[in-house]
Parts: structure tokens; sequence; C-alpha cells
């Protein structure tokens, strides 16, 4: 497969293997997870570059949901519209400070609280869907 011609679904699986360790994992779980919460989610990559070939794996549905980014020490989503968001569990722990984005850093002995994580992602999914219909309003 030549990373020009790769679908988006394929480029984050080739950066899902490439990582080979617990990121990896944790990456593919995330990626579960929003597609369970979310069955008309679109995926994407962003921001490919030489430095980055595989880019950033991006969830989209009417506007970004989040970011997946990995780091030496966190698998990062960060949430487009986090600050806009009920987060009732707490999940948000990074990126606190700004007035749009939130973000989760996952870190390698962390339980991913499935439920909550799903509730953050469909909460997201809604706010983006009631901004669009707004929008055609």
């Amino acid at each position: 497969m030549k990373e020009a011609e790769a679908s988006p679904s394929q480029l984050i699986d080739a950066k899902v293997a490439a990582l080979g360790d617990w990121r990896g994992k944790t990456l593919a779980r995330l990626r579960s997870l929003i597609k369970e919460a979310d069955t008309e989610v679109v995926e994407e990559v962003k921001w490919r570059k030489p430095s980055n070939m595989l880019g950033v794996p991006v969830w989209n549905h009417a506007g970004i949901i989040c970011t997946g980014e990995t780091y030496k020490n966190a698998v990062k989503l960060t949430f487009a519209k986090g600050a806009s968001l009920e987060d009732p569990s707490g999940l948000f722990n990074s990126s606190l400070e700004g007035n749009t984005r939130r973000a989760i850093d996952f870190h390698e002995s962390d339980v991913i609280d499935e439920e909550a994580f799903k509730a953050l992602i469909r909460a997201a999914v809604a706010l983006n869907t009631s901004q669009e219909r707004s929008k055609r309003a």
C-alpha cells in the first residue's frame, strides 16, 4: 500500500501497527469505542508531513469530534469543542485552560471508562449536529 493512495482508515491502521506498543493498542481501542458510540463517524487523517507521514487521525461527524495524537508517554484525544461539553465523569485531564478544546491524556496504566468515553463521544456528535442544524435554519 502506498501511503499516498491509502484511505484514511488504512492510514490509521498503519499508524496503530507502526506504534507496536501500548499506545497502538490504546489508540485502536479508543477508535473502536468511537465507532461504537457513533456508527456514522467518518475517519480522516490530517496534518500529514514528512516528519509524520501517517498524519493525525481525526474523527468527524458534522465537524471534528476529536483528534488522536500519540506521544512517548500518552495517547491524547483532543475534542475540538470540548469546553462546550458536559463531562460528568471528569474524563478531560488536559488542555483545560482553553476556551474551546479539551483533551484526555491516556497513559500506559490507565483503565478507560468505556461507557463514560462513549457518552462523551455522543455528546460531541450531538453538539456538532445541533450546530449544523442551527446554521441551516
